[in-house]
């Protein structure tokens, strides 16, 4: 919805040409997604790759663009390698890298004084990524991570894990859930009493698109993001309101990285006059453009990464009411990327 609103915007054209939507559901499945972009490549001739949410099946299709030269954005999965060790010149994200939202978290829950903090995620690579970029921040500003709990993707029986957290007796948790997930951790973290003596922090997967599920057990949990409610910039009201009369649903962090995905194609097309193969020129204009974002200007890094600013969210209500900046101008560190 996002990436259709802002072409939509422009007249249903980028750099003069019209746009065509071709749409295939990836089932968030890894092993489909190489046959599914050959096929969008080869039988239906498309220009340009957008997608996905799961960071396995992009990382497939990363692959596929990589070897075929294909421009690939990607509007959410926050895998490492898409702009670490696999970059490539026609490889952008719009959204975050797992490690970024991680290390944001860190750096605010340090600022907030813990000293001792456990972690707790699904065993998989998003999942240890952003434990990863928590731990490296956390740590640099002189913290310890007592613990780090798991358990294996996607299940949800919990109560082995807060046990152990009581049992600990840590100054706060961090944690990495989404979803259905996210939802239930919540409510058992609250359920176990733990809420009251522990306070619970993740990055703002734990509380986005799931706060009315949660109710009452998400009130006052502190997540870090790349977006957040009541930026109140007229660059975001305007958006709101768009996205609102269009669709008759509030945007979310979604939306925003999917219309900023339709914004980097249109500074790419628009330097190429609309030639989506000069991939060299394309890539040196995305590089060099200030994106005007909903959530606040962003710029792109060497290895086509955004560098951005990471709020500081409450949950206030059914809100994640911005509260502060949990990291500025945030940079992926590209590890592994040799562009």
């Amino acid at each position: 919805n996002g990436f259709k609103l802002y072409v939509a915007e422009q007249g249903g054209k980028l750099a003069g040409r019209e746009i065509e939507f071709v749409k295939v559901d990836d089932e968030s499945e890894p092993a489909k997604a190489t046959d599914n972009v050959n096929k969008l490549i080869k039988r239906d001739n498309v220009d340009v790759i957008v997608g996905t949410v799961h960071s396995g099946v992009a990382m497939a299709m990363a692959r596929v663009a990589k070897d075929s030269g294909t421009i690939l954005i990607v509007p959410n999965a926050g895998a490492g390698a898409v702009t670490g060790a696999m970059c490539a010149p026609n490889i952008f994200r719009s959204s975050f890298s797992n490690w970024q939202t991680g290390y944001a978290t860190g750096e605010a829950v340090a600022k907030r004084g813990h000293k001792k903090i456990a972690t707790v995620t699904w065993k998989y690579a998003a999942g240890d990524e952003m434990v990863a970029g928590f731990k490296e921040a956390f740590e640099k500003a002189g913290g310890q991570v007592v613990k780090e709990l798991n358990l294996p993707f996607p299940n949800v029986e919990f109560q082995a894990l807060l046990t152990d957290v009581a049992s600990t007796k840590p100054d706060g948790v961090f944690a990495f859930f989404a979803g259905g997930g996210a939802v239930k951790f919540v409510k058992d973290y609250a359920a176990a009493g733990l809420k009251k003596n522990i306070p619970l922090y993740g990055n703002g997967f734990l509380t986005d698109g799931t706060l009315e599920a949660q109710g009452a057990d998400a009130d006052g949990i502190f997540t870090a993001l790349h977006y957040a409610d009541g930026l109140n910039t007229p660059r975001d009201n305007a958006f709101r309101l768009a996205y609102a009369k269009a669709y008759k649903l509030q945007p979310d962090v979604y939306a925003v990285q999917g219309y900023d995905a339709a914004q980097m194609l249109a500074v790419g097309l628009n330097a190429t006059k609309g030639d989506a193969k000069k991939t060299a020129e394309f890539a040196k204009a995305v590089q060099a453009a200030k994106i005007d974002s909903p959530r606040g200007v962003f710029t792109i890094s060497k290895s086509n990464n955004p560098v951005q600013d990471f709020y500081l969210r409450q949950v206030v209500g059914k809100e994640n009411k911005n509260v502060g900046i949990a990291s500025k101008a945030l940079a992926d560190p590209g590890r592994g990327c040799k562009l």
